[in-house]
């Protein structure tokens, strides 16, 4: 995917310093570790022998697992940077997904919701009120990108940043100030955080965990690019083994216990990224964090 012009705009600028950023900055609020899973999962050259991928790992006595996959090809570039709690924190999952080509950039970035704030209101007043002012900041400079399913909706809190926007160096700026703020305002909250002693509380946790990554394993959009860049089997251990490390571990469930709406007549996973066929082209929560209409929550 060979850039020009417009290309070379998005050729000067990198994801390397929110991940730099990212790095450093969690260092003041605890202590990283690499990670097991870095043996494995590192740095390689993509198929086409110009993409470079770079893969790192590391954990910490709050966190599970930090993860960040960025790949720099001919005019295109991708951050996706997570960062998990353990089962025995209820913290939101930090999360970075951008993609930016010779013309165009799809952002999310969000403190995803561990538990439901669509139908319930304790876990948004516990992590998101006193942030809400952070979301509208930047829900006016970055403003939302237009139709996104109910189904993916499920796991994004009031504060989401989900835009889209041509390359503009003013916007890549706006986009790491985002980045950074949202980071400090996790990091506020891992600072904050006491360790749950009450058994079927982490067990909640670590359940309502593993339906997330088993979402995202499944329906992961960068899936076929991955594919086409390392093949097709290794794509499918850095989905399931790196990106979303958990869906094995965490728990026993399938994809389809967790949605059984998705359950094709011959017993597979329908490949429908939306079953419920809602989507919504604005933002849909109002200036306080509260729904503006009601669509299926998680439980």
């Amino acid at each position: 995917m060979r850039g020009t012009g417009p290309g070379k705009k998005s050729s000067a600028f990198s994801y390397k310093k929110f991940i730099d950023f990212a790095l450093e900055e969690i260092k003041g609020h605890t202590s990283l570790v690499p990670s097991p899973l870095q043996e494995k999962f590192n740095s390689l050259k993509g198929n086409d022998g110009r993409s470079e991928l770079e893969m790192l790992s590391f954990e910490a006595p709050k966190v599970r697992l930090l993860r960040c996959l960025s790949i720099e090809g001919d005019g295109m570039q991708v951050l996706d940077l997570a960062v998990f709690p353990r089962p025995e924190f209820d913290l939101p999952i930090f999360c970075a997904n951008f993609f930016t080509a010779a013309n165009t950039n799809i952002v999310v970035l969000d403190l995803n919701p561990l538990h439901c704030v669509i139908t319930g209101n304790d876990y948004k007043e516990k992590y998101y009120r006193d942030l809400i002012p952070l979301g509208l900041k930047y829900a006016e400079l970055l403003p939302w990108g237009g139709k996104l399913t109910s189904e993916s909706l499920r796991f994004f809190s009031p504060i989401v940043i989900w835009t889209k926007f041509s390359p503009s160096q003013n916007k890549y700026s706006t986009l790491f100030a985002a980045f950074k703020d949202y980071y400090k305002a996790w990091l506020k909250l891992i600072d904050q955080a006491a360790e749950e002693t009450d058994a079927s509380q982490i067990v909640r946790n670590r359940e309502a965990q593993h339906k997330y990554l088993m979402w995202r394993a499944e329906k992961d959009p960068g899936r076929q690019l991955l594919r086409k860049l390392v093949g097709e089997a290794f794509a499918e251990e850095i989905v399931r083994s790196f990106l979303f490390n958990g869906v094995h571990e965490l728990g026993n469930k399938t994809f389809l216990d967790y949605y059984p709406e998705y359950k094709s007549e011959d017993g597979s996973i329908n490949q429908k990224r939306s079953i419920i066929g809602k989507s919504f082209e604005d933002r849909p929560w109002d200036s306080e964090g509260n729904f503006l209409i009601t669509v299926l929550g998680r439980e």
